[in-house]
């Protein structure tokens, strides 16, 4: 096991290089998820809204 752990001699350098990709997709996954909210909340904000005159709604 511990030679698992000590990956032949380069365990300084890949474990970094793991915990770095790691926090790399956890932070991907934390703001595509904080976005993909704050886009629902604008979506359901501007559907809300949805007065006559409003761009996009058909009318100029």
């Amino acid at each position: 096991m511990s030679d698992f752990f000590s990956m032949g001699g380069y365990a300084l350098f890949l474990w970094p290089a793991y915990a770095v990709t790691l926090l790399a997709i956890v932070v991907n996954v934390y703001t595509a998820r904080r976005d993909l909210q704050s886009a629902r909340m604008e979506a359901r904000r501007r559907l809300s809204a949805g007065s006559p005159g409003d761009p996009g709604r058909g009318q100029s």
